[in-house]
This record gives C-alpha cells, structure tokens and sequence, in this order.
C-alpha cells in the first residue's frame, strides 16, 4: 500500500497553462502531411486538416512552439509569406529534405488561433535563425508580426491580409546552438555575445516581447556560462531532454533526470541572479522533451522520426507532467516534441488522424490540472532496480536517483481551496496498489471522480473510430466515483496505470 499526503495549504507554485505547450518542426510528415495538407477531403480552404486540429484542441495547449528546432537553423521567414505560388523552393539541411515554404508565418499564427478561438488563442512561440539568419532578418520578423506602425514590414503584413497586429510574445533566441548538428554551431560565449545583441535591439522594437534563451541541459559546461552572460536580458532559460529505452524501467524512471536537470538549472539561474542583483529571475523553458528512442535519421536515412508509441512510454510521459506540476514554480513552459507523425501523440494517413498511447496522459493532465501545485509526499513500495548499461540511446545516469516510489504522485488545486486533482503513476509492472490519499488539513466534500487509464480493460479510449493506423499500441480508460472519508480516500491503482482524482475539499472544521 502507498499513502500519499497532499497538504492543500502548501503549494509550490502556481501552474502556467504554458507548461501545457507542444511543438510543430518541419520535420518528416509533421507539417506536411499532418496538421496542414493542401488539397486533402479532409482540410479546409486553408489546407489545415480538420481531424487532426480536432484531436488537438482536444488537449488544450497553452502555447505552440515553430518552426523549429533544428529546421529553424536554415529557415528564412520571409519565403514563407505572401502568395504561396510565389514562394521559392528552398533545400532543407537539418532532415536532409526539401521545404515549399507553403507553411509559414500567417498559417502558422492562423493555425494557433484555430487551435483556441479568441479569446483563447493558443500562444504562439517562434525560434529565430541564429544560425544562417541575421539580426536584421529577426527584426524584420518581430516587426511583421508585432508592429503596428506604418512601416515596411507592418505594411507587408497587411497587404498579405492581415490588419492588426499579431502580438507574439514569445522568441527563442535561436535553436541547440551548442551541438555540432546545427547549422551555425557556437560556443557558450560566442552564443552569449551573439544572443545578447539579438535581445537589446528586439527590446527596442518589441519592449514587450519574452526573450527565451538557448540552454542545453542544466548540466553541461554550456549552460553556466550562457546563463551568467544572458540572465539579465531574457525572460526564459530552455532546456532539452529525451528519455526513452527498450529496457522497461530505464524507460518509466529515466524522465526523472527531468526533475535533476530543472533542479541544476534553476540553481545556475538564482547564483546569476544573486550575482548580478537581477530583480528578478528568468523561468525555465522546457521547450523540447518526450520519449523517442526507436527512430532516429540514422536508422531510416530519412528525418521522419515516425515513433510508434507503446504503453510503458505512456507511463513516462505522466511521469514527466508531474515533474512539470511539482516543479511549477521554476517552469513556466514546456513543449511536447512533436505534436503530429514526428515522435507525436497524433498520426495520420491520406484518409484519418489517430492518437497514440502518450496522448492520454497529456490529455487527461491538461483537464485536471487546476491553478497551483500542493505539496505531496508519498510513503510506499520502492524500487531500485538494475539499469542496464547502454540500454538507452541517451546518456543520462539516474541510478542515483533513487529508490523510486512504484507510485509518482502530483497534486492540483483550486485558487479558492475548493477542489482537487491528484495525478498517480503506477509503474509497478504486475502488482496493484491500494493507495490511501490523505489530505493534511483538509476534507474531503463529496466523492471523487477517478478516471484510469491502462493497456487493457475498461472502454477503449480512441476518440471516435479505433486506429486506422496499423500498429498502434491501444489504450483504455475506466471511470469511477469513489467517496472520501473525511481526509482520507482509498482506492486500488492498477499496476502500469495512470489515474486521474479529481474531487472538492474542504478545509478541516
């Protein structure tokens, strides 16, 4: 049996919708092919495929990161607007392709609207070329999308039909700047000089634009000198993990050097920030993470990176959203990598969308999840099992780490105290636990609503027809009520299970 404590009262952070976020890259068939497929019975007049924007919506972004990524490195903006027969063809040097330029700017910027209609808008985000781009080219994008005035980039705006602003708050200075695969390779200080001229002039034009730095892992020699050159200029410090294994328990643990690399990193940025007297200090950005082991370009000498998703990897997606929720206070963005074909909860094929198993997890994180984290502690089963060495493509050492509770646990609540949502993460391969909620100061005020989501039993959980993509792994969902008992509720968690509490509370008589 595990119990685990939530204490109401103490919470950890508030919780930015942007943590829920994901990411498009041009990159294989996510673009082309699956969000936006010109000519297709299933896309409209813009060429956005209707199924697929369905099944997004779905899981409620709070922002949308584009165009890339490595793509971003040899991506000039301004082929991408205007007349689409007009557009120039362009090599494409990160996954080896070709790029129409049919997908830019404005569909990009419609595509976060349709995403959330007003006033709901899914925030867009976009990486900046630091690698073949200039600063004048960046400029001339911020002030496409941003400005009002009468000047020539606003007027080109409007002549390709759009009156008003766009009012994109969020700009990453540039993609993985650090590793010798992208195109314009720096150094830590060479990124520093380089980045911190980018931020100067884009505040001037665009005072209310949010900066993103580029980090790497919280744990390299890149990040503390990016961090102490750029900490006072940026509003957002990224960082970049995979995890994923053919070996079940480096599979379902390893998100965890998620929760070292955001501990390292928030340490380097509060030692700049006491440093240099910053009043005050930049988030973090998790802009890429996931799990994505089996596909590489090397493997299929094509950047198309189509994972096929099984259960054990839906289990290390949730345990990565709690890592999100208990870490709150230092995340303010994180970003699904991909969203469609390309290491992606969403597949396609000429004729339907489908979902893998990793969607749920995001899915169902995403409705629960209330305004701030509450402090949690579970007491339980352990497991500090053998990692095989060189059972994971990624270098990551989490031995260290441990023991590992079998039941990860993050907990939601209400600004009004009012409600409660708790997040468990069974990873046990064959025992169920009875685990004992427990809240500290509080009550339980009516029953809970208990959603579960397995490999197998219960109701299938494809929304709408099952998968018409051969090969997907499925996934099942169970619901339930349960009652509380004053502070305590109970119930039995299947072994490899996510489950989903969601219930009101009452603070103690």
């Amino acid at each position: 049996m595990s119990q685990v404590a939530i204490a109401p009262a103490r919470t950890l952070g508030t919780i930015d919708d942007k943590v829920f976020g994901g990411f498009v890259e041009h990159l294989g068939r996510c673009i082309y092919g699956g969000l936006y497929e010109e000519g297709s019975p299933l896309a409209d007049e813009r060429g956005f495929r209707q199924d697929v924007l369905a099944l997004l919506r779905e899981l409620r972004l709070g922002v949308l990161r584009w165009p890339g990524g490595n793509f971003v490195s040899n991506y000039h903006w301004a082929d991408g607007i205007g007349p689409r027969p007009e557009r120039p063809r362009r090599p494409e040097l990160a996954w080896g392709g070709e790029e129409p330029n049919t997908f830019g700017t404005d569909e990009f910027l419609a595509y976060c609207a349709e995403l959330g209609p007003e006033p709901d808008s899914v925030a867009p985000y976009i990486a900046l070329n630091m690698g073949t781009g200039t600063l004048a080219e960046a400029l001339a994008w911020v002030e496409y999308c941003n400005s009002a005035r009468d000047t020539y980039w606003a007027a080109r705006r409007r002549a390709n039909g759009r009156d008003e602003p766009y009012g994109v708050r969020y700009w990453a200075l540039g993609n993985e700047m650090y590793g010798e695969w992208q195109v314009g390779m720096m150094t830590a200080e060479e990124y520093v000089r380089e980045a911190g001229r980018w931020a100067r002039a884009i505040r001037l034009l665009d005072p209310q634009a949010k900066l993103v730095a580029c980090g790497e892992t919280g744990l390299t020699d890149w990040d503390p000198v990016v961090i102490d050159g750029l900490a006072g200029l940026v509003d957002y410090y990224s960082i970049h993990i995979y995890t994923g294994s053919d070996d079940y328990w480096t599979n379902v643990l390893q998100p965890h050097q998620a929760e070292r690399a955001i501990r390292t990193t928030a340490a380097l940025l509060d030692r700049a920030a006491y440093r240099q007297g910053l009043p005050r200090t930049p988030a973090i950005a998790y802009d890429e993470w996931n799990v994505w082991y089996r596909t590489m370009p090397e493997d299929t000498g094509r950047g198309d990176l189509a994972e096929r998703y099984a259960f054990d990897d839906a289990l290390a997606v949730a345990t990565y959203l709690n890592i999100f929720i208990r870490n709150c206070a230092r995340v303010r963005m994180a970003n699904l990598a991909q969203l469609v074909n390309a290491i992606a909860p969403v597949v396609t094929t000429a004729n339907a969308a489908a979902v893998q198993p990793i969607y749920y997890p995001f899915l169902l994180h995403a409705r629960a999840a209330l305004d701030a984290a509450a402090d949690v502690h579970v007491d339980g089963p352990v497991v500090s099992p053998e990692l095989p060495p060189g059972a994971s493509r990624w270098p990551h050492r989490i031995a260290d780490l441990g023991p590992f509770a079998l039941v990860d646990a993050a907990a939601s609540v209400s600004a009004d105290r009012g409600r409660i949502a708790v997040t468990l993460v069974n990873r046990s391969p064959d025992e169920a636990d009875d685990v004992r909620l427990v809240l500290r100061d509080f009550v339980f005020a009516g029953p809970a609503a208990v959603t579960t989501l397995t490999a197998d039993g219960g109701r299938p959980a494809h929304l709408g027809a099952p998968s018409p993509v051969p090969g997907l792994s499925p996934a099942h969902l169970a619901e339930s009520t349960v009652p509380g008992h004053g502070s305590v509720l109970t119930l039995t968690v299947p072994p490899k299970s996510f489950t989903v509490i969601e219930a009101p509370v009452a603070a103690s008589p």
